[in-house]
Protein backbone atom coordinates (compact mmCIF):
# COMPACT_ATOMS: atom_id res chain seq x y z
CA UNK A 1 0.00 0.00 0.00
CA UNK A 2 1.13 3.40 -0.83
CA UNK A 3 -1.53 5.92 -0.03
CA UNK A 4 -3.96 5.79 2.56
CA UNK A 5 -6.81 3.13 2.72
CA UNK A 6 -9.46 6.09 3.11
CA UNK A 7 -8.42 7.85 -0.37
CA UNK A 8 -7.76 4.62 -1.88
CA UNK A 9 -11.96 3.84 -0.87
CA UNK A 10 -12.52 6.64 -2.34
CA UNK A 11 -11.06 6.33 -5.56
CA UNK A 12 -12.30 3.44 -6.14
CA UNK A 13 -16.10 5.08 -5.55
CA UNK A 14 -14.63 7.64 -7.55
CA UNK A 15 -17.47 10.71 -8.15
CA UNK A 16 -19.64 9.65 -10.91
CA UNK A 17 -19.04 13.35 -12.73
CA UNK A 18 -15.42 12.76 -13.03
CA UNK A 19 -16.10 9.09 -14.27
CA UNK A 20 -18.18 10.75 -17.22
CA UNK A 21 -15.44 13.26 -17.78
CA UNK A 22 -12.73 10.92 -18.13
CA UNK A 23 -15.59 8.84 -20.54
CA UNK A 24 -15.67 11.99 -22.33
CA UNK A 25 -12.13 12.36 -22.69
CA UNK A 26 -11.87 8.90 -24.63
CA UNK A 27 -14.83 8.80 -26.91
CA UNK A 28 -13.79 12.55 -27.84
CA UNK A 29 -9.89 11.18 -28.59
CA UNK A 30 -11.66 8.10 -31.02
CA UNK A 31 -14.64 9.66 -32.27
CA UNK A 32 -13.88 13.40 -32.66
CA UNK A 33 -15.16 15.85 -30.12
CA UNK A 34 -17.82 17.50 -32.54
CA UNK A 35 -19.48 13.62 -32.99
CA UNK A 36 -19.63 13.69 -28.78
CA UNK A 37 -22.52 15.19 -26.87
CA UNK A 38 -21.08 15.82 -23.21
CA UNK A 39 -23.80 16.85 -20.97
CA UNK A 40 -21.94 15.60 -17.93
CA UNK A 41 -19.72 18.62 -16.36
CA UNK A 42 -21.24 21.47 -15.32
CA UNK A 43 -18.82 23.99 -16.98
CA UNK A 44 -20.14 27.03 -17.84
CA UNK A 45 -20.06 28.24 -21.73
CA UNK A 46 -20.94 31.46 -21.53
CA UNK A 47 -18.43 34.34 -21.39
CA UNK A 48 -18.17 36.24 -18.29
CA UNK A 49 -19.29 40.04 -18.69
CA UNK A 50 -18.26 42.34 -20.75
CA UNK A 51 -17.87 44.35 -17.67
CA UNK A 52 -15.38 41.49 -16.02
CA UNK A 53 -13.00 41.57 -18.26
CA UNK A 54 -12.62 45.25 -18.27
CA UNK A 55 -12.77 45.74 -14.54
CA UNK A 56 -9.53 42.55 -14.54
CA UNK A 57 -7.82 44.51 -17.28
CA UNK A 58 -8.12 47.83 -15.06
CA UNK A 59 -7.05 45.65 -11.74
CA UNK A 60 -4.09 44.03 -13.31
CA UNK A 61 -2.78 47.48 -14.93
CA UNK A 62 -3.32 49.29 -11.63
CA UNK A 63 -1.26 46.76 -9.44
CA UNK A 64 0.71 48.26 -7.42
CA UNK A 65 3.38 47.86 -4.35
CA UNK A 66 1.80 45.28 -2.01
CA UNK A 67 -1.09 44.44 -4.01
CA UNK A 68 -0.28 40.66 -4.45
CA UNK A 69 0.92 40.43 -0.71
CA UNK A 70 -0.89 38.44 2.08
CA UNK A 71 -3.72 40.21 3.27
CA UNK A 72 -6.40 39.49 6.53
CA UNK A 73 -7.84 35.93 6.03
CA UNK A 74 -11.09 37.11 5.94
CA UNK A 75 -9.90 39.15 2.84
CA UNK A 76 -9.69 42.76 1.87
CA UNK A 77 -11.49 44.96 4.55
CA UNK A 78 -12.99 46.86 1.25
CA UNK A 79 -14.42 43.79 -0.75
CA UNK A 80 -15.68 42.61 2.74
CA UNK A 81 -17.87 45.69 2.74
CA UNK A 82 -18.76 45.58 -1.02
CA UNK A 83 -20.36 42.09 -0.99
CA UNK A 84 -21.77 43.22 2.25
CA UNK A 85 -23.49 46.03 1.11
CA UNK A 86 -25.37 43.67 -1.99
CA UNK A 87 -26.18 40.66 0.40
CA UNK A 88 -27.86 43.38 3.06
CA UNK A 89 -30.11 43.80 0.31
CA UNK A 90 -30.17 40.34 -1.15
CA UNK A 91 -30.56 38.97 2.25
CA UNK A 92 -33.23 40.92 4.01
CA UNK A 93 -30.47 41.70 6.88
CA UNK A 94 -28.24 44.29 7.79
CA UNK A 95 -24.73 42.49 6.85
CA UNK A 96 -21.51 44.30 7.69
CA UNK A 97 -17.57 43.32 6.39
CA UNK A 98 -16.86 41.78 9.53
CA UNK A 99 -19.48 39.66 8.72
CA UNK A 100 -18.19 38.47 5.18
CA UNK A 101 -15.14 36.20 4.72
CA UNK A 102 -13.44 35.53 1.19
CA UNK A 103 -12.90 31.76 0.41
CA UNK A 104 -11.44 29.84 -2.43
CA UNK A 105 -14.28 29.33 -3.61
CA UNK A 106 -18.25 27.86 -2.41
CA UNK A 107 -16.79 24.50 -1.78
CA UNK A 108 -13.61 26.75 0.47
CA UNK A 109 -16.86 28.52 2.18
CA UNK A 110 -18.05 24.91 2.88
CA UNK A 111 -15.08 23.82 4.29
CA UNK A 112 -14.19 26.78 6.98
CA UNK A 113 -17.93 26.20 7.95
CA UNK A 114 -18.11 22.42 8.62
CA UNK A 115 -14.11 23.01 10.17
CA UNK A 116 -15.09 25.34 12.47
CA UNK A 117 -18.58 23.55 13.07
CA UNK A 118 -18.13 19.93 13.07
CA UNK A 119 -16.26 17.78 16.19
CA UNK A 120 -15.75 13.58 15.07
CA UNK A 121 -19.09 12.07 15.16
CA UNK A 122 -21.01 15.34 14.50
CA UNK A 123 -24.01 15.10 11.79
CA UNK A 124 -24.98 17.12 8.62
CA UNK A 125 -28.98 16.46 7.20
CA UNK A 126 -29.00 17.29 3.48
CA UNK A 127 -31.66 16.77 0.87
CA UNK A 128 -31.36 14.38 -1.79
CA UNK A 129 -30.47 14.60 -4.63
CA UNK A 130 -27.31 16.45 -3.34
CA UNK A 131 -24.18 17.90 -4.74
CA UNK A 132 -22.06 14.91 -4.02
CA UNK A 133 -18.95 16.44 -2.62
CA UNK A 134 -21.03 17.55 0.86
CA UNK A 135 -20.20 13.94 1.71
CA UNK A 136 -16.68 14.39 1.83
CA UNK A 137 -16.41 18.10 2.72
CA UNK A 138 -18.23 16.63 5.77
CA UNK A 139 -16.03 13.68 6.16
CA UNK A 140 -12.73 16.18 5.72
CA UNK A 141 -13.77 17.50 9.62
CA UNK A 142 -15.00 14.27 11.07
CA UNK A 143 -18.30 14.74 10.44
CA UNK A 144 -21.23 12.27 8.76
CA UNK A 145 -23.23 12.98 5.90
CA UNK A 146 -27.34 12.02 6.51
CA UNK A 147 -29.39 12.50 3.32
CA UNK A 148 -33.00 12.52 3.50
CA UNK A 149 -35.33 12.37 0.82
CA UNK A 150 -37.06 15.15 -1.02
CA UNK A 151 -40.86 15.31 -2.57
CA UNK A 152 -41.80 13.30 -5.84
CA UNK A 153 -40.71 17.48 -7.27
CA UNK A 154 -37.77 17.77 -5.35
CA UNK A 155 -39.17 20.55 -2.88
CA UNK A 156 -38.55 20.29 0.46
CA UNK A 157 -40.06 16.79 2.70
CA UNK A 158 -40.05 18.88 6.44
CA UNK A 159 -40.98 15.59 7.87
CA UNK A 160 -38.48 13.96 6.51
CA UNK A 161 -35.78 16.44 8.10
CA UNK A 162 -37.46 16.04 11.24
CA UNK A 163 -37.06 12.68 11.66
CA UNK A 164 -33.40 12.31 10.92
CA UNK A 165 -32.28 15.40 13.48
CA UNK A 166 -31.10 13.96 16.79
CA UNK A 167 -28.23 15.28 19.39
CA UNK A 168 -25.72 14.64 16.68
CA UNK A 169 -26.50 16.98 14.47
CA UNK A 170 -25.21 20.19 13.77
CA UNK A 171 -26.42 21.63 10.77
CA UNK A 172 -28.56 21.09 7.70
CA UNK A 173 -27.54 21.59 4.59
CA UNK A 174 -29.45 22.99 1.50
CA UNK A 175 -28.50 24.24 -1.95
CA UNK A 176 -30.52 25.70 -3.88
CA UNK A 177 -31.21 26.34 -6.87
CA UNK A 178 -30.30 22.95 -6.33
CA UNK A 179 -27.36 20.89 -8.13
CA UNK A 180 -28.83 18.49 -9.79
CA UNK A 181 -32.60 19.39 -9.88
CA UNK A 182 -32.47 22.77 -10.54
CA UNK A 183 -35.03 23.15 -7.77
CA UNK A 184 -35.55 26.37 -5.73
CA UNK A 185 -36.95 25.90 -2.33
CA UNK A 186 -39.62 27.71 -1.34
CA UNK A 187 -39.67 30.93 1.09
CA UNK A 188 -42.72 28.92 2.84
CA UNK A 189 -40.74 25.68 2.85
CA UNK A 190 -37.63 27.48 4.42
CA UNK A 191 -39.05 29.40 7.31
CA UNK A 192 -40.45 25.87 8.27
CA UNK A 193 -37.63 24.64 8.08
CA UNK A 194 -36.54 27.71 10.43
CA UNK A 195 -38.78 26.93 12.81
CA UNK A 196 -38.06 23.05 13.09
CA UNK A 197 -34.56 24.10 13.86
CA UNK A 198 -35.69 26.29 16.51
CA UNK A 199 -37.62 24.26 18.31
CA UNK A 200 -35.38 21.37 18.01
CA UNK A 201 -32.50 23.48 19.11
CA UNK A 202 -34.21 24.58 22.20
CA UNK A 203 -35.32 20.65 23.12
CA UNK A 204 -31.45 19.62 22.24
CA UNK A 205 -29.84 22.76 23.64
CA UNK A 206 -27.81 23.10 21.16
CA UNK A 207 -27.86 25.27 18.21
CA UNK A 208 -28.69 23.43 14.90
CA UNK A 209 -27.30 25.43 12.26
CA UNK A 210 -28.71 26.23 8.92
CA UNK A 211 -26.37 26.31 5.81
CA UNK A 212 -27.37 27.60 2.45
CA UNK A 213 -24.81 26.74 -0.98
CA UNK A 214 -25.94 29.29 -3.18
CA UNK A 215 -23.51 29.68 -6.22
CA UNK A 216 -26.50 29.47 -8.47
CA UNK A 217 -28.58 32.21 -6.93
CA UNK A 218 -28.77 34.39 -9.83
CA UNK A 219 -29.71 31.57 -12.66
CA UNK A 220 -33.41 31.70 -12.12
CA UNK A 221 -36.25 31.66 -14.59
CA UNK A 222 -39.74 32.54 -14.89
CA UNK A 223 -39.65 35.01 -12.56
CA UNK A 224 -38.73 32.74 -9.87
CA UNK A 225 -37.57 34.00 -6.68
CA UNK A 226 -34.17 32.52 -4.68
CA UNK A 227 -35.39 33.18 -0.70
CA UNK A 228 -33.25 35.05 1.86
CA UNK A 229 -31.93 32.56 4.16
CA UNK A 230 -30.86 35.05 6.77
CA UNK A 231 -34.60 36.21 7.26
CA UNK A 232 -35.98 32.68 7.29
CA UNK A 233 -34.13 31.73 10.59
CA UNK A 234 -31.12 33.59 12.90
CA UNK A 235 -28.97 30.54 12.95
CA UNK A 236 -27.60 30.35 9.36
CA UNK A 237 -24.89 30.78 7.28
CA UNK A 238 -24.30 31.14 3.26
CA UNK A 239 -21.69 29.99 1.32
CA UNK A 240 -21.76 31.29 -2.12
CA UNK A 241 -18.77 31.26 -5.68
CA UNK A 242 -19.36 33.78 -8.67
CA UNK A 243 -18.11 30.19 -10.74
CA UNK A 244 -21.88 29.75 -11.89
CA UNK A 245 -23.48 33.28 -12.62
CA UNK A 246 -19.80 35.11 -13.74
CA UNK A 247 -18.74 31.76 -15.64
CA UNK A 248 -15.03 31.87 -13.84
CA UNK A 249 -15.00 28.59 -11.97
CA UNK A 250 -11.40 28.50 -12.61
CA UNK A 251 -10.71 31.23 -10.48
CA UNK A 252 -11.87 29.82 -7.25
CA UNK A 253 -13.98 32.55 -5.83
CA UNK A 254 -16.45 32.85 -3.37
CA UNK A 255 -17.21 33.95 0.30
CA UNK A 256 -18.87 32.45 3.33
CA UNK A 257 -21.41 35.41 5.14
CA UNK A 258 -22.74 34.96 8.61
CA UNK A 259 -26.10 35.75 9.68
CA UNK A 260 -25.81 39.35 11.54
CA UNK A 261 -28.58 37.97 14.06
CA UNK A 262 -26.66 34.37 14.64
CA UNK A 263 -26.45 33.83 18.49
CA UNK A 264 -22.99 32.80 18.58
CA UNK A 265 -21.75 35.11 15.44
CA UNK A 266 -18.17 36.51 16.93
CA UNK A 267 -17.30 32.57 17.59
CA UNK A 268 -18.69 31.41 14.42
CA UNK A 269 -16.56 34.12 12.87
CA UNK A 270 -13.26 33.84 14.90
CA UNK A 271 -13.71 30.41 14.00
CA UNK A 272 -14.10 30.65 10.15
CA UNK A 273 -11.35 33.10 10.04
CA UNK A 274 -8.84 30.39 11.52
CA UNK A 275 -10.16 27.87 9.54
CA UNK A 276 -9.34 29.52 6.28
CA UNK A 277 -5.40 29.55 6.97
CA UNK A 278 -4.85 26.26 8.63
CA UNK A 279 -6.88 24.59 6.00
CA UNK A 280 -3.89 25.69 3.52
CA UNK A 281 -6.36 28.03 1.53
CA UNK A 282 -4.77 31.30 3.67
CA UNK A 283 -6.48 33.95 1.53
CA UNK A 284 -8.87 34.03 -1.27
CA UNK A 285 -7.07 34.98 -5.05
CA UNK A 286 -6.00 38.72 -4.40
CA UNK A 287 -6.23 39.32 -7.35
CA UNK A 288 -9.33 38.40 -8.14
CA UNK A 289 -11.20 40.12 -4.67
CA UNK A 290 -10.45 43.53 -6.60
CA UNK A 291 -12.20 42.49 -9.13
CA UNK A 292 -14.92 40.81 -8.07
CA UNK A 293 -16.22 44.02 -5.50
CA UNK A 294 -16.37 46.11 -8.44
CA UNK A 295 -19.05 43.33 -10.27
CA UNK A 296 -21.46 43.07 -7.23
CA UNK A 297 -25.35 41.75 -8.72
CA UNK A 298 -23.74 41.32 -11.98
CA UNK A 299 -24.41 37.98 -14.17
CA UNK A 300 -23.89 36.76 -17.49
CA UNK A 301 -26.96 36.89 -19.78
CA UNK A 302 -29.56 34.70 -18.31
CA UNK A 303 -31.42 34.47 -20.93
CA UNK A 304 -29.28 32.36 -22.97
CA UNK A 305 -29.85 29.45 -20.39
CA UNK A 306 -33.28 30.11 -20.58
CA UNK A 307 -33.22 29.05 -24.14
CA UNK A 308 -30.95 26.40 -23.69
CA UNK A 309 -33.41 24.99 -20.93
CA UNK A 310 -36.21 25.70 -23.50
CA UNK A 311 -34.53 23.75 -26.52
CA UNK A 312 -33.71 21.01 -24.63
CA UNK A 313 -36.97 20.68 -22.76
CA UNK A 314 -39.06 20.80 -25.86
CA UNK A 315 -36.88 17.95 -27.55
CA UNK A 316 -37.26 15.60 -24.40
CA UNK A 317 -40.73 15.85 -23.52
CA UNK A 318 -41.31 15.10 -27.10
CA UNK A 319 -39.14 11.73 -27.34
CA UNK A 320 -41.14 10.79 -24.43
CA UNK A 321 -39.10 11.37 -20.92
CA UNK A 322 -40.03 12.87 -17.88
CA UNK A 323 -39.48 15.41 -15.89
CA UNK A 324 -39.36 18.66 -13.64
CA UNK A 325 -38.68 21.28 -15.33
CA UNK A 326 -35.67 23.32 -13.73
CA UNK A 327 -36.46 27.02 -12.27
CA UNK A 328 -32.73 27.21 -11.31
CA UNK A 329 -29.52 26.19 -12.41
CA UNK A 330 -28.73 24.76 -15.51
CA UNK A 331 -29.73 21.48 -14.87
CA UNK A 332 -32.41 19.02 -15.78
CA UNK A 333 -32.65 15.64 -13.83
CA UNK A 334 -35.41 13.25 -15.89
CA UNK A 335 -36.78 10.57 -15.00
CA UNK A 336 -34.66 7.27 -16.38
CA UNK A 337 -37.46 4.84 -18.52
CA UNK A 338 -36.08 1.96 -16.75
CA UNK A 339 -35.03 1.51 -12.72
CA UNK A 340 -31.28 1.29 -13.61
CA UNK A 341 -30.05 4.73 -14.24
CA UNK A 342 -26.58 3.37 -14.45
CA UNK A 343 -27.46 1.22 -17.46
CA UNK A 344 -29.19 3.99 -19.21
CA UNK A 345 -26.42 5.97 -18.72
CA UNK A 346 -24.41 3.27 -20.44
CA UNK A 347 -26.87 3.05 -23.27
CA UNK A 348 -26.28 6.61 -24.08
CA UNK A 349 -23.03 6.56 -24.52
CA UNK A 350 -23.28 3.56 -26.92
CA UNK A 351 -25.14 7.04 -28.58
CA UNK A 352 -22.02 8.94 -27.82
CA UNK A 353 -23.89 11.06 -25.03
CA UNK A 354 -22.39 11.56 -21.77
CA UNK A 355 -25.05 12.25 -19.02
CA UNK A 356 -24.78 11.63 -15.32
CA UNK A 357 -26.92 8.92 -13.58
CA UNK A 358 -28.54 10.06 -10.70
CA UNK A 359 -27.68 7.28 -8.15
CA UNK A 360 -24.14 9.11 -8.07
CA UNK A 361 -26.52 12.33 -6.29
CA UNK A 362 -28.42 10.20 -4.10
CA UNK A 363 -31.32 10.22 -6.82
CA UNK A 364 -31.43 6.66 -8.41
CA UNK A 365 -33.95 6.45 -11.12
CA UNK A 366 -32.75 9.81 -12.58
CA UNK A 367 -30.11 11.40 -14.45
CA UNK A 368 -28.35 14.77 -15.15
CA UNK A 369 -28.24 16.61 -17.56
CA UNK A 370 -25.84 19.90 -17.56
CA UNK A 371 -27.10 22.22 -20.05
CA UNK A 372 -24.45 24.83 -20.08
CA UNK A 373 -23.24 23.73 -23.45
CA UNK A 374 -23.52 24.61 -27.11
CA UNK A 375 -27.07 24.40 -29.02
CA UNK A 376 -25.37 22.18 -31.25
CA UNK A 377 -24.64 19.93 -28.68
CA UNK A 378 -28.55 19.98 -27.41
CA UNK A 379 -29.77 19.82 -30.67
CA UNK A 380 -27.23 16.94 -32.46
CA UNK A 381 -28.01 14.96 -29.63
CA UNK A 382 -31.53 14.40 -29.65
CA UNK A 383 -31.38 11.22 -32.20
CA UNK A 384 -29.09 9.30 -29.96
CA UNK A 385 -32.00 10.28 -26.74
CA UNK A 386 -34.64 9.01 -29.23
CA UNK A 387 -32.94 6.14 -29.99
CA UNK A 388 -32.14 5.06 -26.48
CA UNK A 389 -35.98 5.87 -25.35
CA UNK A 390 -37.36 3.61 -28.09
CA UNK A 391 -34.88 0.55 -27.51
CA UNK A 392 -34.22 0.64 -23.64
CA UNK A 393 -37.77 1.02 -22.68
CA UNK A 394 -39.81 0.19 -26.16
CA UNK A 395 -41.34 4.12 -26.42
CA UNK A 396 -41.56 5.72 -29.27
CA UNK A 397 -41.19 9.60 -29.16
CA UNK A 398 -44.40 11.48 -29.19
CA UNK A 399 -45.07 13.58 -32.08
CA UNK A 400 -46.11 16.92 -31.19
CA UNK A 401 -49.74 18.00 -32.62
CA UNK A 402 -48.95 20.86 -35.30
CA UNK A 403 -51.44 23.24 -33.55
CA UNK A 404 -50.03 22.81 -30.21
CA UNK A 405 -47.56 25.76 -28.75
CA UNK A 406 -44.75 24.89 -27.82
CA UNK A 407 -44.80 25.09 -23.60
CA UNK A 408 -42.49 26.13 -21.13
CA UNK A 409 -42.92 23.68 -18.80
CA UNK A 410 -42.88 20.00 -18.33
CA UNK A 411 -44.68 18.91 -15.38
CA UNK A 412 -43.96 15.31 -14.32
CA UNK A 413 -46.20 12.36 -15.16
CA UNK A 414 -47.06 10.37 -12.26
Amino acid sequence: MTIAKKIEAIISKSSWIRKMFEEGARLKAEHGAENVYDFSLGNPNLPPPEKFSEILRDTVTSCGLGDHCYMPNTGYPQVCKSIAEYLSEEQQADVSAKEVIMTCGAAGALNIILKTLLDPGDEIIAPAPYFVEYGFYADNHGGILKTVPTNPDFTLDIGAIASEITGKTRAVLVNSPNNPTGQVYSEESLRELGSLLEKKSKELNQTIYLLSDEPYRKIIYDGTVVPSIFACYNESIVASSYSKDISIPGERMGFAAVNPRATFKNDLLAGMALSNRILGFVNAPALMQRVVACIQGMSVDISEYARKRKLLCEGLADCGYEFVTPPGAFYLFPRTPVPDDVKFVRALQEELILAVPGSGFGGPGHFRIAFCVNDETIINAMPGFKKVMETIAGRGCKPRPAEDTPSETFAVRD
